[in-house]
């Protein structure tokens, strides 16, 4: 309480005055305006102009004092680094101090001042308390070695520190040693060299060492431990024997230490009766863990969890102290919860079933849903206990409660695809609850079900046909499985009702969606019952393999890297400690307002990655006229090769097409002329030949094409949105086309963009549209500007990172690819003799090229669509005895004059590009333009 005086808002002119109380011979004055000083600097207050002053400070006897400047110093020494050149003499005489604290203080703070204007001056001092006879100074030593190494590795190489480092792990204090194995695994981290490995010799100066240090430094050696491999199954016993005492500490984390060290050699340990004796030693301190705070409860569940995934017999009596108690946080209890289940087993069955059975009637939803899936779970891991898992499900069932039921459906369903043909009695129980059902994944189950029993359930068509009537309304999810389920029904009761259901739902899959799975799939069984009724038997009811509960259970070699991290986040976040320690992570958008969002991925972003070969242009000698010299831009003037166009397939190998990635995709034949329309086709006769062939799908209104998807509904939660940046009345606009396939409206659109190349920011964050009801969609031109402010530095790359926000989806995030369309400025073409003099002006390595598949194959339709797209035509020439029409444009983009060479060959649906700009990497971003605008 004294201390807050100094802490009181700061006058005009009191950091003068400051100087003169700090220059004052009396002691107590100049300690208490160095305490203002210290305060100051807490706060955030600059004084840094007080450095010198500070600096004279240093050589006094009083030791508080004397820790409050190496504060400051420590705090300002970067932004003062040749005035810590004054500190030096100070640092070395203190190191060489009586007092082994003060000698400790000195080496601690210069090793703390990163600064390389005095590293130097720290070796000799450093190099003498590595050797102190007071361990105190020397475990301080010890860790400002590995400051240093981070400043400056080769210095401490050749200076020999880590020799040193290496020798005091024979210290004769422990705490010496504990911070010698802290150094040296801190520099082999963070060098990626092996500069420090567990020998046989220094395996027992660790453990002789670990009894007697702190709990921190048990912690250090214990993980260095982990890394030593036993050289047989007695020494692993001999080390295990060690290390065991430390499961009785009270520190949590030297307890987890103990454990990744006990399970490491325990696979080296033959003897099955030591194996035992040490699973039951390591059962009481984990559940000890089980009654700290909950987020150590949680730590330790984390870690729990991949134990159990090792060796289950751990904690395989002990499943009781893992109930949920009534005041256990969620996150604690979804944890036990897959604790739970992975110890589940038939001796403890009934006692877990009751404990889920007890979940499943709580409050919080989220919960009971995880708990009515652990019951499948179970039911699908332990087969004889799969009756007893059933009965309590059904029992569920009965409550009526609308999201118990519909998650009971849900796992039924993956207990019939576990156990075929044992439990499908109670199909009719669940049939009597369709009318509950309005989750998506609920309804596919039910559906699933009822298409694969169809042959035991009486009015199997019927209870699809109330799942019909909503069909274009429905998620992807439902309608693929309404597909395939009245394909399934058709192809086991083929009468009257289920030809005409599979009439209407093959038209409806095929013609009134955009879903191209759904459209795909619809076109792959239509051509399936159309030529080979027996083959799409074979296809659709085709025998399921038998399914496993794997969920949540890790890779064996992900499994075994994070055992050997026990302990750490590594084990908490269930992730190698590489995939989020070595990245740089990501800011989130938090709260209401959008703000800049940045997204992990590949280098463009997108994970995939791009290549663009680059053209050579040959320089040839200026000839007298313009036809001449336009002719040699693009390097030689012989016929650009192209690719004879595809022949269209025969129509009866429509399946082999939808399945075949390396040809383009045929449109679709037309139906036969004698019966255009399936759904007249007669009952009589061949059931297959109703058929016919697939129609073709649907084409948006007047006949536009499509934007791009840059968000599948998957990932859209139910909302797909297809979209490309475009320019429009002289600014750029992005076109936006969003469909709602979610169970209700999306309202209270709005948009941000990461910082781009092209400074591309939302002319307003709110999109004009209004709510989007179920199944409709719609169309937006959102204005977009450019404000140089946000442009990313670097090269010129086509990602252009969004993000989304909805009132019910919430922020939406998605990553979409830019060309040079909106940022082409109107009316900037180059006069001819201009053009040719900047192509040869800029060097060859501003230069790429590559042939572009495209569908307007002459110049003169090619050079009117380029040019309402700011690409201006500056010259047009035929290449004598080659058949190639070359054409010459020039545009200007993001202040860069780009020139583009465009090749035809008549008849040849292809065209040769070659791109020169002043910006060299703008110019591979023009192809995707050129391309998209030519086809």
């Amino acid at each position: 309480m004294s201390d807050a005086k100094y802490f009181t808002t700061t006058k005009k002119g009191e950091i003068h005055e400051l100087k003169e109380e700090l220059r004052n011979a009396d002691k107590s004055k100049k300690k208490d305006a160095v305490k203002k000083v210290i305060a100051f600097m807490t706060v955030g207050k600059d004084v840094s102009m007080l450095f010198p002053d500070l600096v004279n400070c240093m050589q006094t006897e009083d030791l508080e004092l004397k820790k409050l400047v190496y504060l400051y110093l420590i705090n300002y020494a970067k932004s003062q680094p040749d005035l810590c050149i004054l500190a030096v003499n100070t640092f070395v005489k203190d190191s060489q101090d009586p007092n082994p604290l003060i000698r400790s203080l000195a080496v601690r703070t210069m090793g703390c001042i990163r600064v390389d204007k005095i590293t130097e001056y720290l070796c000799d001092p450093l190099q003498r308390c590595l050797k102190d006879e007071d361990p105190y100074v020397r475990k301080t030593a010890a860790v400002c070695v590995a400051k240093l190494h981070d400043i400056n590795a080769e210095l401490v190489e050749d200076r020999g520190f880590l020799d040193a480092l290496q020798e005091m792990l024979a210290d004769s204090n422990p705490m010496v040693v504990a911070n010698a194995v802290a150094a040296l695994a801190e520099i082999q981290e963070s060098s990626g060299r092996d500069v420090f490995k567990v020998t046989s010799t220094s395996l027992f100066k660790l453990l002789a060492a670990l009894n007697e240090c702190t709990e921190w430094g048990q912690v250090f050696i214990l993980d260095s431990l982990v890394n030593y491999t036993a050289r047989d199954s007695r020494d692993a016993e001999s080390i295990v024997e060690r290390v065991t005492p430390r499961l009785q500490h009270a520190n949590c984390a030297v307890v987890l230490s103990a454990v990744k060290v006990i399970m490491k050699q325990m696979e080296l340990i033959q003897n099955q009766d030591t194996i035992r004796m040490l699973q039951k030693k390591m059962a009481p301190p984990l559940v000890t863990l089980l009654s700290a705070e909950p987020e150590i409860q949680y730590v330790a569940l984390r870690n729990i969890n991949l134990i159990v995934q090792r060796r289950k017999e751990i904690l395989a009596h002990e499943v009781k102290v893992f109930f949920c108690k009534y005041n256990d946080p969620v996150y604690v209890k979804l944890e036990k919860l897959e604790v739970m289940i992975k110890l589940a087993n038939e001796r403890n069955i009934d006692q877990v079933l009751l404990e889920f059975k007890e979940y499943a009637t709580e409050v919080d939803v989220d919960f009971v849903r995880k708990a009515v899936r652990a019951i499948g779970r179970c039911a699908v891991s332990l087969e004889r206990a799969a009756e007893r898992c059933i009965n309590v499900l059904l029992e569920l069932i009965q409550t009526k409660v609308n999201y118990v039921v519909q998650e009971a459906i849900i796992v039924i369903k993956d207990i019939f695809r576990r156990y075929p043909n044992q439990y499908e009695s109670i199909i009719g129980t669940l049939c009597e609850n369709l009318d509950t059902l309005d989750e998506p994944e609920a309804k596919a189950s039910m559906i699933w079900i009822i298409g694969e029993y169809a042959e035991r359930i009486d009015n199997a068509d019927e209870l699809l046909e109330t799942f019909l009537e909503t069909f274009p309304e429905e998620v992807s999810s439902v309608q693929l499985q309404l597909l395939t389920a009245t394909v399934k029904l058709f192809l086991k009761k083929p009468t009257e009702g289920p030809q005409q259901m599979i009439q209407l739902v093959l038209s409806n899959a095929t013609q009134e969606t955009d879903n191209p799975d759904l459209r795909d799939r619809a076109y792959i069984y239509w051509r399936l019952l159309s030529t080979d009724p027996e083959a799409a038997k074979e296809v659709v009811l085709a025998e399921k393999p038998v399914i496993n509960d794997d969920t949540n259970n890790l890779d064996p070699k992900l499994l075994n890297e994070l055992l050997d991290n026990i302990g750490t986040l590594a084990s908490v976040y269930h992730k190698p400690p590489d995939t989020f320690i070595s990245q740089t992570r990501l800011a989130v958008a938090r709260g209401d307002d959008l703000e800049t969002h940045r997204f992990e991925g590949s280098e463009d972003g997108t994970g995939r990655g791009r290549a663009a070969s680059n053209g050579s242009a040959a320089n040839a000698p200026a000839p007298p006229n313009l036809d001449d010299i336009l002719g040699d831009l693009g390097g030689s003037s012989a016929p650009v090769p192209v690719a004879p166009p595809a022949q269209a397939p025969a129509g009866d190998n429509l399946l082999g097409d939808l399945l075949d990635l390396d040809t383009p995709a045929p449109a679709p034949p037309p139906a036969p002329a004698a019966d255009p329309n399936p759904a007249a086709a007669p009952v009589g006769g061949d059931m297959f030949d109703m058929f016919g062939d697939p129609a073709p799908a649907a084409v948006p209104a007047g006949g536009a094409p499509r934007l791009p998807e840059i968000l599948d509904t998957a990932r859209g939660k139910g909302l797909r949105i297809c979209g490309r940046v475009s320019r429009a009345g002289g600014a750029p606009v992005y076109k936006l086309e969003l469909h709602n396939s979610s169970a209700g409206p999306v309202s209270g659109l709005m948009i941000q963009f990461n910082k781009n190349s092209f400074g591309l920011v939302p002319a307003a964050q709110n999109i004009a549209v209004g709510p989007i009801a179920p199944g409709a969609s719609a169309t937006v031109d959102h204005p977009l500007a450019i404000n140089a402010a946000q442009a990313a530095p670097g090269p010129a790359k086509a990602l252009l990172q969004v993000a989304i926000k909805t009132t019910e989806l919430g922020v939406l995030y998605l990553n979409d690819d830019v060309s040079l369309e909106p940022v082409l400025e109107e009316n900037c073409g180059v006069d001819s003799q201009l053009f040719i003099g900047m192509w040869r002006s800029l060097p060859e390595t501003n230069e790429s090229s590559r042939q572009l598949s495209v569908t307007i194959g002459n110049a003169e339709a090619a050079a009117a669509t380029l040019k309402a797209k700011n690409l201006f035509l500056m010259a047009h020439r035929q290449v004598p005895g080659t058949g190639q029409d070359a054409m010459y444009l020039a545009g200007l983009a993001m202040g860069a004059q780009v020139l583009v060479e465009l090749k035809f060959v008549s008849g040849n649906p292809g065209v040769q590009c070659s791109c020169k700009c002043e910006k060299s990497d703008l110019a591979p971003l023009m192809f995707p333009f050129i391309q998209a605008a030519l086809q």
